[in-house]
């Protein structure tokens, strides 16, 4: 692997990372089912947009969904943090946020990613 495609695939889940967080960040602070919603369906474009990305720089699907759920973890991760930071007062329980979101919402995105990496693999293999 080049310099080059390294840091393409380290900028793209710092990218996608990042916005989750703000996705995240922007619509909770609105509340309601609504914005929850909007949340939900910004963040699968994202994660569909980096699927495709991973997927047109030829990447296999266990990279390509390794990638994905990378940076859906950080954005799980930098959320945690901001939970943290913003409610100090629950210590407790923002230190296990810490390890449980970027779990609960990683292995699952791997496995999303990897069905629709390797759905993208047959369908559209010379891309």
């Amino acid at each position: 692997m080049d310099p080059s495609d390294r840091s393409s695939w380290i900028r793209a889940v710092l990218l996608a990372g990042v916005a989750y967080l703000l996705i995240g960040i922007t619509f909770a602070s609105l509340g309601g089912r609504a914005p929850r919603l909007a949340a939900w369906v910004l963040s699968a474009v994202v994660f569909a947009v980096h699927v495709w990305f991973e997927h047109r720089r030829r990447r296999p699907p266990g990279t390509t969904a390794f990638h994905a759920s990378l940076a859906v973890a950080l954005g799980a991760f930098a959320l945690a943090l901001a939970a943290l930071a913003h409610a100090p007062a629950r210590l407790g329980s923002h230190l296990l946020a810490l390890v449980l979101w970027p779990l609960i919402t990683g292995v699952p995105a791997f496995l999303a990613a990897l069905v629709a990496a390797a759905v993208l693999a047959r369908v559209r293999p010379s891309i």
